[in-house]
């Protein structure tokens, strides 16, 4: 029995003092590197549905998305946790609301598609994350 005890007051103190990664990691919505990149996906989306040009890579769009994926596994989120959040319509619909607020910054303006190419060219010229996902 005391050796019971030993173990499992041992097993609570290293997790108190070594937290695991499950106890560390935040929400997905709440990860600035993953909001961030898929931001940058709802912007090249929007982009490309409003602008003839700059052209979405969409392979690289797609390889970025699986990278994503393999970055939220390696930071110990489950491949469940991560299809689940990805197909989450509440969580789209909050991506897409900051990509669209982020376009209206950078001088988009709803129905002039021009502002929406220029945007998109201005992106590609800083090298954002959106700008390394368009083609002129």
């Amino acid at each position: 029995m005391h050796v019971f005890t030993f173990f499992v007051a041992g097993l609570v103190g290293f997790y108190l003092t070594f937290p695991s990664v499950a106890q560390d990691k935040v929400l997905l919505t709440e990860n600035v590197y993953i909001r961030d990149s898929l931001v940058s996906g709802w912007v090249v989306d929007v982009l490309r549905n409003e602008c003839e040009t700059p052209r979405a890579r969409l392979l690289r769009a797609q390889s970025a998305l699986d990278y994503l994926k393999d970055y939220a596994i390696a930071a110990g989120y489950s491949d469940v946790e991560v299809r689940a959040f990805l197909k989450n319509k509440l969580q789209k619909d909050s991506m897409k609301a900051i990509a669209i607020g982020y376009l209206a910054k950078a001088g988009a303006v709803s129905d002039k598609d021009e502002s929406y190419c220029r945007v998109g060219r201005n992106n590609i010229a800083k090298g954002t994350l959106a700008g390394c996902l368009l083609w002129s």
